[in-house]
């Protein structure tokens, strides 16, 4: 088929000239040192996910490492702040995509994405004055857009199925405009780069729409957009067909995005994508049930609880993502699609049952990367288990510590618990063998951070300038309170971290017995029983018959009644005779909303229903919590009887949004929770947390 013409169309937006090219951070330059202050403040010292609007109700599809986030309608804004696109390796490679009848967007009649990996939309026509004179009525043209995401290419692929259902043949334009800034995912939640590449004008070669960028970290990043057919009119970076559609005639248009990256690209020659749609959708349907028919079957006569069992443990494939060969769960679309040490650690625990193999890999990679040296940029140490792994521009650059980081204080005990539950419900000790270096190692750091503190108590306070203020699960900069509603002084000893490290060493005194190292099996378990003596003694608050927060500064307590008593519960690190005024606290009119038990007392001054962690319900919190409960022989079913009774007899507006996930960071928490919340409520028997 020859060249479409280069003409000029009517309604068409015109692009930029070359200078506006520029990398989209360099924009953002132009802000007030104070706006940027602002931007960095809310970002690491507040841990906010980002400063985009809100993406709650953005449809999200994810294949392994490439991931896509639209509008009901399918489409990516072209203008305003927005964390919708296209996504891979830390880069946005589409921040726009529009498709309009002329310049009318579609109407959106329904959209399903059940598999994770595709989603079919309905959309139709508003009505349409064609060159001013012909109409073509409102509901008359159906169009059927299939998507795919394919991360063996990687590629968006978009299959549009146009049919006309009115009495008269119709001249239809439809009409393409897609961008690219090539930003980091770091800028794109509202971070500034330092360094930028350099991103060139659009450009169609050998039929294709080519969006370029020469990052900064010299690697050359390209999005590649192929039609077919062929459009009749192509300019910069837009596209326009004319259909002629006779009464109930239906025609097909195919568009695939293809990424490359690397030092040197070529650009994609202009053939057919390997397989058309029909051939990648059932290869990714094959991928997708061998992996789900290698868990553990679970079946009832409930075809509810079969749903939910099914459901989640598709959710659970959705965020299986790899690195080196090694499969982990990621931590949440679409900020936290990578190797995060406590996400990660926790949502494979909490499927042990389900896929210990996941586990196992999980494990390795966290063994990979354990801390090697002292490195304040990155809070690193020699034993500790790293937060948060980042492969991008800025990560190549050094602008971001994430290379890895290691500013969390709970990842460490839970790789220790995560191994000994492993050992535990595998009846292996293989891995631990395998391991055994890394879990000394973790130990050691475990040891020589409760030695510099003086008190037995692990702690955390950031020696990076970029690092986060807090660095428990509640990682908020206004997280951690003190009872006035101050903020607490660091440095921190959080109330649950010290029950996991309670944990990770009465677990592992186990392996170390059944490994024949009784010596070394009864020192953990006397360190263990000295902890836990501590512990009861320093943050149990007799006036308030609950445990503190936290320990800050001199030892002082932070006294805010908080949901994380409820974790230590969990762990058994928490006093027999003081466990019950603990669960009936928890289960008060102001810690429990119906919903769940929230992240603080709705009487603290910091209450605040939603805020991060000031109010809100975390699913992951609530099932480490229920689990708490059966540990100390307090039966869950309570707690789920309690928050469904109240739920049916109004409908509170005091309703936490991370309750219905408008506001949850961590979304490998919320898928897992489905799976062992059935246990922990005594639907399916033990389960290994």
């Amino acid at each position: 088929m020859p060249e479409p013409s280069q003409d000029k169309f009517a309604g068409e937006p015109l692009h930029a000239k070359q200078e506006s090219h520029k990398h989209a951070a360099e924009q953002r330059r132009a802000k007030t040192k104070r706006e940027n202050n602002e931007r960095k403040h809310r970002l690491q010292s507040d841990g906010r996910s980002a400063v985009t609007r809100s993406i709650a109700q953005a449809v999200v599809l994810k294949d392994r490492d490439l991931f896509f986030l639209s509008e009901e309608d399918g489409s990516v804004p072209l203008k305003g702040e927005h964390g919708l696109g296209l996504y891979y390796h830390d880069c946005r490679y589409l921040s726009g995509y529009e498709f309009k009848f002329g310049t009318a967007k579609p109407t959106v009649l329904v959209c399903t994405a059940i598999s994770g990996f595709g989603a079919t939309l309905e959309l139709t026509n508003p009505d349409l004055r064609i060159d001013n004179q012909f109409l073509i009525r409102k509901d008359e043209i159906g169009i059927q857009l299939e998507r795919l995401l394919d991360s063996d290419q990687p590629a968006l692929r978009d299959v549009f199925k146009l049919r006309n259902y009115g009495r008269d043949a119709v001249d239809l334009p439809l009409h393409f405009v897609a961008e690219s800034t090539f930003e980091s995912l770091f800028v794109v939640r509202g971070q500034l780069a330092q360094k930028l590449g350099y991103r060139h004008p659009p450009s169609w070669e050998n039929g294709r729409l080519i969006l370029r960028y020469d990052g900064a970290d010299k690697i050359e990043r390209i999005l590649s957009i192929r039609f077919s057919p062929m459009p009749h009119f192509t300019r910069d970076n837009s596209a326009r067909f004319e259909f002629k559609l006779e009464p109930r005639e239906a025609k097909e248009l195919c568009v695939t995005f293809t990424i490359t990256e690397g030092r040197k690209q070529v650009v994609p020659q202009n053939k057919p994508p390997p397989g058309d749609m029909h051939e990648v959708k059932e290869r990714l349907e094959e991928y997708a049930n061998h992996w789900l028919e290698s868990t553990t079957q679970i079946r009832s006569n409930s075809s509810l609880l079969n749903d939910v069992v099914k459901r989640s443990l598709r959710d659970l494939y959705i965020l299986k993502t790899s690195l080196e060969g090694e499969q982990f769960f990621a931590a949440g679309v679409p900020w936290y699609v990578t190797l995060f040490g406590r996400d990660s650690l926790i949502a494979s625990l909490q499927t042990l049952a389900y896929k210990p193999e996941i586990a196992e890999q999980t494990l390795r990679l966290m063994a990979k990367y354990q801390g090697k040296k002292i490195d304040h940029w990155r809070d690193e140490e020699p034993g500790k288990i790293m937060h948060e792994l980042r492969v991008g521009e800025m990560a190549h650059l050094n602008e971001i510590p994430q290379t890895p980081y290691y500013g969390t204080i709970d990842a460490t005990p839970l790789f220790l618990v995560l191994l000994a539950r492993h050992a535990a419900w595998t009846g292996e000790l293989r891995l631990f063998e395998e391991l055994r270096d890394h879990v000394e190692a973790a130990l050691s750091w475990i040891a020589d951070n409760a030695e510099k503190n003086h008190d037995g108590y692990l702690k955390y306070q950031s020696s990076s300038k970029n690092g986060l203020n807090n660095q428990g699960w509640k990682d908020s900069g206004d997280a951690i309170v003190n009872e006035d509603g101050s903020l607490a002084e660091p440095p921190i000893s959080l109330v649950e971290v010290q029950g996991y490290v309670y944990l990770a060493k009465v677990s592992l005194a186990d392996l170390y017995e059944r490994a024949g190292e009784s010596a070394r099996a009864r020192e953990l378990r006397d360190q263990a029983e000295a902890l836990r003596s501590r512990f009861n003694r320093d943050f149990w608050i007799e006036e308030r018959q609950f445990y503190a927060l936290a320990l800050q500064a001199e030892n002082r307590r932070a006294a805010a009644i908080s949901s994380n008593p409820g974790q230590a519960l969990w762990t058994g690190i928490i006093d027999p005779k003081n466990a019950r005024s603990t669960v009936e606290r928890l289960l008060s009119e102001d810690m429990f909303s119906g919903w769940g038990i929230r992240t603080l007392s709705a009487k603290e001054p910091r209450y605040n229903p939603i805020g991060y962690h000031l109010g809100t319900v975390w699913p992951h919190d609530n099932s480490l919590i229920a689990a708490g409960f059966r540990h100390y022989g307090r039966k869950p079913a309570a707690f789920s009887a309690r928050s469904w009774k109240r739920r049916r007899i109004s409908h509170t507006t005091d309703c936490p949004r991370s309750s219905r996930g408008f506001n949850v960071s961590r979304m490998a928490y919320r898928s897992a929770i489905r799976l062992p919340a059935i246990h922990r409520l005594g639907l399916l028997g033990p389960f290994p947390i």
